[in-house]
């Protein structure tokens, strides 16, 4: 028996008592009375006790549990210790929050919390100050109502944070904001934005620099390169005529190096939008197919497989720049009787994308390599790539090229057996052929 329970039964052990003793002195009126008057004086300590209860429990959390007597007092004292416990947990609670605030106001970012409609919840002043909201007004309010940019609401709706989205500034003309969205919890997201301003325009600089550089370049080289093709047909000593043609094999490797970093400053370029324009997808594959042909000289077999004809709208140029870049390292990186595949098709989910893969039976790539692959100059195995007269910036070209289509590169590879690349397009950017019957 608990100590409430014993301390609830004195007053009625008492009265029972009370009422046993007047019985014996008094009789059996006397006994009564008494019982009706023990009992009336303990239902309402009872009531008065509920009472008491009752209005703390619908006042003041912070309010003190009340006092009570006998078994009431235990009560309280109960509600008492846990009343402290929780405004103790409460404090503690309070605090983590003021430091994570605190914490969050020091970082240089902005930081936005959204639930799962993508309203906010909370924002940090750095954040506050990028997308021009007002902490007392907007709470609960669709951040979209502030970043209006298509492609961040394209970047919400698709749900892929593994990236960071870079748009221009509403806020701050002039101004560049890279943007991403880490999700937590069960049902809250993380939004990250940073000002990137001076890195976009150290950028541009090199861009530019690059751009200028190569331009400049091309026209010596081409002149260059002129001469020794003279000089190459001239009638020279052995020892000169090896001179001119290792001259000659080294300037069309810097025409290459020039044509790339042009292509890849003509792609990052704002002023130069992909001119885009319905095509069919099969014969540009098949003249893949026929410039593979021609680049392996026979030395592999190139098979096409086109599953499912379509109509992609898109810049048919700089498709067939990537695509041409991924069929011409697979030749170069797979061993003399080896099989190049390309092929095309509808992705097998819901979505509707449409896959072209190039699948070689090379050499394949480490899985280490595999993440840096698309960085420029990268180079898996340095002394094998001069061998093949790689630039380095072909997967940086395919790169760009995907980003301005919205579309994505996915590597898969095992080492000794081969490697497959594949270009995922957006269902949005392509129209399937209707099937035929058989």
């Amino acid at each position: 028996m608990g100590p409430a329970v014993v301390a609830g039964l004195v007053a009625p052990a008492a009265v029972l008592a009370a009422a046993a003793g007047a019985w014996l002195v008094l009789g059996a009126t006397a006994a009564c009375v008494v019982l009706a008057a023990g009992w009336g004086a303990i239902i309402v300590a009872h009531l008065r006790n509920l009472d008491r209860l009752s209005r703390w429990a619908g006042g003041d959390l912070d309010a003190p549990a009340p006092e009570g007597s006998g078994a009431w007092s235990l009560a309280f004292s109960a509600l008492h210790r846990r009343v402290r416990s929780r405004s103790a947990q409460q404090r503690e609670l309070a605090q983590t929050i003021e430091r994570f605030r605190s914490a969050a106001e020091a970082v240089p970012d902005g930081m936005v919390v959204l639930d799962t409609g993508n309203r906010i919840r909370w924002a940090n002043a750095r954040a506050l100050a990028h997308f021009g909201l007002d902490p007392a007004r907007d709470v609960g309010t669709p951040l979209a109502n502030f970043v209006r940019q298509p492609e961040f609401l394209r970047y919400l709706e698709k749900g892929d944070f593994s990236e960071a989205l870079v748009i221009d500034s509403q806020r701050a003309p002039g101004s560049t904001l890279s943007i991403q969205v880490v999700p937590f919890g069960t049902d809250e997201r993380l939004l990250i934005s940073r000002d990137i301003t001076r890195l976009e325009a150290v950028a541009r600089m090199r861009r530019d620099f690059i751009a200028n550089v190569s331009h400049e370049l091309k026209t010596p080289l081409t002149v260059v390169s002129g001469f020794l093709e003279t000089l190459q047909d001239a009638d020279l000593p052995p020892r000169a005529k090896r001179s001119v043609d290792l001259m000659s094999e080294q300037a069309r490797s810097m025409e290459r190096l020039v044509n790339d970093l042009l292509t890849l400053s003509s792609l990052e370029s704002e002023q130069n939008p992909p001119q885009e324009a319905p095509f069919a997808v099969e014969p540009l594959l098949r003249e893949l197919a026929a410039e593979a042909e021609a680049l392996s000289k026979g030395r592999h077999a190139i098979a096409l497989d086109v599953r499912d004809p379509a109509v992609v709208v898109a810049s048919r140029r700089e498709l067939a720049s990537a695509f041409g870049n991924l069929v011409s390292n697979a030749i170069r990186y797979t061993p003399d009787g080896g099989t190049v595949t390309l092929g095309w098709r509808r992705a097998d989910d819901a979505t509707g994308d449409a896959l072209f893969s190039v699948t070689d039976t090379g050499i394949g790539i480490a899985a280490e390599h595999l993440p840096r692959l698309t960085e420029r100059f990268y180079r898996v195995d340095r002394s094998r790539s001069r061998e093949t007269g790689g630039t380095g910036l072909g997967l940086a070209i395919v790169k760009h090229v995907l980003m301005r289509h919205e579309a994505a590169l996915a590597v898969a590879s095992v080492p000794g057996a081969g490697s497959t690349f594949t270009v995922r397009i957006p269902a949005r950017r392509v129209e399937w052929a209707p099937a035929t019957s058989t």
